[in-house]
């Protein structure tokens, strides 16, 4: 009988275990989730990156072609507010990147708190909070940038 009640004492520590490391993954499946849009949003950034680049490049080879004594002022303010929203594009990719970097940190330290016994559930909620700031900082300064490139948008030939 004995023996019994040991066994039975040891399945539920076993199966308390693995509820445990269940409730853990699922506990860490929401930021691992968040990082995903993250990773998403950077993908985006990149583009619009990528895109304001090679219309710089564009722009500096007209520069380069137009006879002399030419009017380039439009070329030069084009380049401008080119200048100006690849900054809040880089600005958004690196706020991304600390983000993601702090979601990260948030997984590792919620096992981290699992297996090890620390009280790390405030470390936890500050890493969580940062990761929130940089996130809202990335995504203001994502739509100035948009605003930015739809206020200096033209469509047609300029007179």
């Amino acid at each position: 009988m004995r023996t019994v009640m040991r066994h039975h004492s040891e399945v539920c520590v076993d199966c308390r275990r693995r509820m445990d490391i269940s409730h853990l993954i699922q506990s860490a499946l929401a930021p691992v989730f968040l990082l995903t849009g993250v990773g998403t949003t950077l993908n985006v950034l990149t583009a619009r990156l990528a895109r304001a680049v090679d219309r710089a490049r564009h722009l500096e080879d007209l520069l380069t072609r137009l006879p002399a004594g030419a009017d380039s002022r439009h070329l030069h303010s084009d380049l401008r507010v080119l200048a100006r929203r690849t900054r809040y594009i880089h600005t958004a990719i690196t706020m991304c990147g600390c983000s993601a970097v702090l979601i990260a940190l948030v997984v590792i330290t919620l096992f981290a708190n699992a297996f090890f016994g620390s009280g790390f559930a405030g470390t936890i909620a500050w890493l969580f909070v940062g990761a929130m700031v940089f996130i809202t900082g990335a995504y203001i300064a994502f739509l100035i940038e948009v605003r930015l490139a739809t206020r200096h948008f033209r469509i047609g030939i300029q007179r």
